[in-house]
């Protein structure tokens, strides 16, 4: 029998497991996934060719080169469909001085909040952003994130806003980080910048009329997203910038319901976004909307955990509902210093209530298929970019029961096997 050739043949993996079909997965189809005892996975040109037991595999496919998996279990690539990680600086002071029970609120009151991280990144010349940047994606890499969502959001002038995406983009096309997917949103709307406190409206004006269209024609984003909460936008202003950024070609996500009720979710589901992100304060009308519209819910149960907050999102609410539900880190400087999806997924069991099959489906496909990139990645599928973590220990259940980054052995981003131990920044 004539074997057919591929670039690479990973065997005798103890379990790999994968939701069994692509994002987005609703309902019940979130708890689903296929799970193989000593699998393998083929993979040619950078892409999925099959997946099954090992014997099948290796008896069908001559490879070029053939990686020994025993000890560990395979999961999808994971995709992080939140994260803002264009700053410089850390907000480690602001965690304390919540626990001394000083509110968000307050702090942004004080200059600090994203304001701090404002002021800390124009402040830094280019090679220190860039050092900055590389090295946040780095991590995300080796931490087996191989498709990630980037947000700029801490410039909030033309200027920096330009220079965040731009520097992102470069570092982004580095060459030890070229396999790791990069999916860049523009939030100028994160928050009205100081020097506009009494002109708020000269400030969506230049959102809309200036930015958006320069981002649009410049392609430096796939997104625009909008602090839709008390605090930073209503949902008026929010509107204005996320048509704009309709009327250029933009997808549309929205931190909504976080901090209040804030309208955020309804105005996503009006405006047919992607996404409505965070959703702690959403309220039954707003996730109707969201499921008629078929808006994705990303949740953030790391900032729950950071915040101290007694209150989460209603995941099981939205998972009866039929929403597909989709988790991400919300990496940040000050409310989620956290890159592990292993955190993450622990997290959303212990906090969210999901089960395990769930937070990996909400992990993975749902998180690709909020992007735009259900059927590109987010699944073990053959024709799917070959995205996948190995991971030390016998079986998917040890996701969310332990809790660390040292189990990641491989990481597979686009074909590539990358060792995480070399991209320690």
């Amino acid at each position: 029998m004539t074997r057919t050739p591929v670039d690479l043949l990973i065997v005798h993996a103890d379990e790999i497991a994968t939701p069994a079909g692509p994002g987005p997965r609703r309902g019940r189809q979130m708890d689903e996934l296929r799970v193989v005892a000593d699998g393998a996975l083929a993979v040619r040109d950078g892409r999925i060719v099959a997946l099954g037991p090992t014997a099948e595999l290796e008896a069908s496919f001559a490879a070029e080169r053939t990686h020994d998996a025993r000890g560990c279990f395979v999961v999808p690539g994971f995709v992080d469909a939140h994260t803002h990680p264009v700053f410089v600086g850390t907000r480690e002071h602001e965690f304390d001085l919540r626990l001394r029970g000083v509110g968000y609120e307050e702090i942004t009151r004080r200059g600090g909040g994203i304001f701090r991280s404002v002021a800390d990144l124009r402040a830094a010349d280019d090679a220190t952003l860039a050092a900055s940047v590389r090295g946040h994606l780095r991590r995300f890499l080796a931490a087996g994130t191989t498709t990630v969502e980037c947000k700029s959001g801490y410039g909030l002038t033309w200027h920096d806003e330009h220079r965040s995406l731009e520097l992102l983009r470069r570092e982004a096309d580095a060459p030890e980080l070229r396999p790791l997917r990069v999916v860049p949103t523009f939030l100028g709307a994160h928050q009205c910048p100081k020097e506009f406190r009494d002109r708020r409206g000269d400030y969506v004006r230049a959102l809309t009329r200036e930015m958006i269209p320069a981002v649009a024609r410049g392609g430096l984003a796939r997104f625009c997203d909008v602090f839709c909460d008390e605090g930073a936008f209503d949902v008026a202003e929010s509107r204005e910038v996320l048509a704009a950024a309709r009327d250029h070609g933009l997808g549309l996500r929205v931190h909504a319901d976080e901090l209040a009720p804030s309208g955020g979710a309804r105005l996503a589901a009006e405006l047919g976004a992607a996404s409505a992100d965070h959703l702690v304060h959403v309220d039954d009308a707003g996730l109707a909307a969201m499921a008629a519209a078929g808006v994705a819910p990303v949740l953030l149960p790391g900032t729950v955990f950071s915040l101290g907050l007694r209150r989460a999102p209603p995941a099981r609410a939205m998972v009866e509902r039929g929403l597909a539900v989709a988790i991400a880190s919300d990496f940040n400087p000050g409310t989620s210093c956290l890159w592990s999806p292993l955190l993450v997924i622990a997290l959303a069991c212990q906090v969210l209530r999901l089960t395990i099959a769930e937070a990996l489906t909400a992990a993975t496909a749902n998180a690709a298929a909020s992007l735009g990139l259900g059927a590109e990645c987010g699944a073990l599928l053959p024709g799917m970019s070959a995205d996948a973590v190995l991971i030390r220990g016998g079986s998917h259940h040890l996701l969310g029961y332990r809790v660390s980054e040292g189990p990641i052995e491989r990481v597979l981003a686009r074909g590539k096997m990358v060792e995480p131990r070399a991209l320690a920044p």
